[in-house]
């Protein structure tokens, strides 16, 4: 039996266990908010019955209010699930990828058959057959301008805008103008409502294009459980807004105990921190010793990405293993 082979991912906690033992684990690993939005109590039906269509369609209205815009849009199973389905909406040709970035975007179109280029500036993305840009990007945080997008849409054959980090800033988002049929735009459910294991995203675009995905992503593609989820989180309004605040506030936290640390910042977004360091598997490792999971990527040596911990005792251990596990090798 043939075996795929392994991405490379944040939220391998398990690896992490099997490496270093024990249980008592934060897992800094990922961009998922720790301190998730309270789960309501769910009707029976969303455990027993499938999911209909009208419960489908008040998640769809709750997302387009919560995003903004009027375009056509499809609930998927995650932002990951339209990641793979979009290299499947046209014949394979050629993709270019704005990069570094999160990596399965490639990984998908790839396996579809399409020919990836990766590119360090937008102006090289102009001539594809697909473009994709992370804004914000995940891991260094980078952004582009929404005119700046815009543009570029017109000299691609089709843009696709990942915003799976833009919750906390509503202002950067697309979403309003994805309508046009050369624009796709991902949104993440799961990372800033801390619910990943819901498994729901959605894709807002032109007409034809969402019509062709949600037939692609079948009829049942988001469990009972999470319509009632998201619906109910979507619409809260109050939640958000305050999240979004103390994200902001958590991210300079942080930012503050990793210079205590001698780490510059690379960038991030408020739900990731990234930062230099000397030698970032050392660094990781140091922190895995202490049970605090972290990210590293195999294109850099010194690039360490920390997601923000959720209560005070997260806080105070990882301040502790900055200041005494880390610090002393700087």
């Amino acid at each position: 039996m043939k075996e795929h082979p392994i991405r490379d991912h944040g939220g391998n906690i398990d690896a992490a266990q099997a490496r270093f033992g024990g249980s008592d684990w934060i897992d800094l690993s990922t961009g998922i908010n720790r301190v998730p939005y309270s789960v309501p109590t769910l009707p029976p039906e969303a455990w027993t019955t499938l999911p209909t269509r009208s419960a489908l369609a008040r998640l769809e209205l709750a997302a387009r209010r919560a995003y903004g815009g009027s375009a056509p849009l499809v609930a998927v199973a995650g932002a990951q699930a339209a990641i793979q389905l979009i290299p499947r909406l046209t014949h394979p040709g050629t993709a270019r990828i704005l990069a570094p970035t999160y990596n399965e975007h490639a990984a998908s179109l790839r396996s579809a058959g399409w020919h990836v280029a990766e590119v360090s500036t937008l102006a090289e993305l102009a001539g594809s057959d697909l473009a994709v840009v992370v804004n914000p990007n995940n891991p260094d945080g980078r952004i582009h301008t929404l005119d700046a997008l815009v543009a570029l849409s017109r000299h691609v054959g089709r843009l696709v805008v990942d915003e799976s980090f833009v919750d906390p800033r509503p202002d950067q988002s697309l979403a309003a103008v994805a309508g046009e049929e050369r624009i796709l735009v991902l949104r993440s459910f799961g990372k800033f409502y801390g619910l990943a294991g819901v498994r729901l995203g959605f894709v807002i675009g032109g007409e034809s294009d969402i019509t062709n995905l949600a037939t692609m992503a079948g009829p049942w593609a988001v469990s009972g459980a999470g319509i009632e989820i998201g619906t109910v989180a979507l619409s809260d309004t109050a939640w958000h807004h305050g999240t979004a605040m103390r994200l902001r506030a958590d991210a300079k936290r942080l930012d503050a105990l990793a210079q205590s640390a001698g780490w510059p910042l690379v960038g991030g977004t408020e739900l990731f921190r990234l930062y230099e360091t000397a030698n970032a598997m050392e660094a990781q490792d140091r922190l895995a010793r202490r049970q605090i999971w972290t990210r590293a990527f195999p294109y850099s040596t010194t690039w360490l990405r920390l997601g923000l911990p959720g209560t005070e005792s997260e806080w105070e251990r990882l301040a502790i293993a900055l200041q005494h596990g880390v610090r002393q090798d700087c």
